[in-house]
């Protein structure tokens, strides 16, 4: 659900006054919002079918846009979309035949003063699965260690850490993965775990080193929840970069929310907004802000605030008109702005 949980901590974070604050603003919203998610897929809502089209753009339209009916490719090719099948780490998961998920303790990075090392595989029982991590600082300043992203089984994931450091001391945390976001991608043996750590310092904020990717293959690494999670209607497809809509569930934490599965195979890193956005034609503030490493996928959704339907009068969403506009992320270049696609919730 790549970076939705961030942005909408990032407007509740603009109260804050401290670095301590701030993260606890950013864990409290995306704690409602994940456990929101975790009720949805025990399926205590009822969720509206997605169906897409294509909308008369005329000259607008854009060559190569697959706004259109099609099944997910996965049911055409007989695939099954049960992640816990035998093809893929089912047998495991069934009879433990591994016992539970471990590492081996390893070093992740040494660089001007900073070790960090990865000493085990942690479950709890209410922030889920993660990895404890060892900071120890020399590098003759206080420093603060966050993530600039997590990827876990090549999906995107939200993260929540960001750990303060002083000079010569050391910080025994956990970096932990989002399990409503894992759920919503359909992980749930863990394999591989992506980490890009930043660090800063936490006086200056000036910032000190962003690492290349850290990789850690867990004991579930042959046999990881690999199968995309992307049953639904396909809205774009071009250029590498492919984006389904899963489902529409007017129950969210924050009103109503367009789930998105977003698979990026262009050779660059992206990011993916909304605009253009309506329900039952009444323009409405849209919240989508994705961001998708090149060979990654994420699960993400657009909100759409309960507040702006009630102000127009809406008690239930019958379609919805939008446009995704989609970007490279380290240059904020336009990739595409696509064509209008509606969603029927009917």
């Amino acid at each position: 659900m790549g970076d939705k949980g961030k942005a909408v901590a990032v407007m509740a974070g603009l109260v804050a006054v401290s670095g301590v604050v701030f993260a606890g603003v950013i864990l409290g919203a995306i704690t409602m919002w994940s456990h929101n998610r975790q009720i949805q897929e025990a399926g205590k809502r009822s969720d509206a079918v997605v169906t897409a089209e294509a909308l008369d753009v005329g000259d607008g339209s854009i060559e190569g846009n697959s706004a259109v009916q099609t099944e997910n490719k996965s049911e055409k090719d007989g695939q099954s979309a049960d992640t816990g099948s035998s093809e893929n780490g089912g047998e495991n998961k069934a009879g433990n035949k591994s016992g539970p998920v471990s590492i081996e303790p390893q070093l992740l990075l040494d660089q001007s003063g900073v070790t960090i090392t990865a000493q085990k595989y942690v479950t709890d029982d209410f922030w889920g699965d993660g990895i404890q991590i060892l900071i120890e600082n020399h590098s003759g300043r206080n420093v603060t260690v966050g993530c600039t992203a997590l990827i876990v089984n090549d999906y995107m994931i939200s993260d929540l850490f960001a750990v303060t450091v002083a000079d010569g001391k050391k910080d025994q945390s956990t970096v932990y993965f989002l399990s409503g976001e894992l759920k919503a991608a359909g992980i749930e043996m863990i394999g591989k775990i992506e980490i890009y750590f930043h660090i800063y310092d936490s006086d200056s904020w000036d910032n000190i080193y962003d690492s290349e990717c850290v990789t850690i293959k867990t004991s579930a690494y042959d046999y990881m929840d690999s199968t995309p999670n992307d049953m639904g209607k396909e809205l774009y497809n071009a250029g590498g970069i492919r984006i389904v809509g899963k489902e529409v569930d007017e129950n969210s934490f924050w009103g109503t929310a367009v789930l998105l599965y977003i698979e990026n195979n262009s050779g660059r890193n992206i990011g993916v907004s909304c605009k253009d956005l309506s329900v039952n034609d009444y323009m409405m503030t849209p919240l989508l802000a994705s961001t998708i490493y090149s060979g990654r996928k994420s699960i993400d959704d657009i909100t759409i605030f309960s507040s702006d339907l009630e102000e127009n009068g809406i008690t239930r969403v019958e379609w919805i008109d939008f446009s995704l506009h989609i970007y490279d992320s380290n240059t904020y270049g336009t990739i595409v702005d696509t064509s209008p696609v509606r969603i029927n919730t009917q």
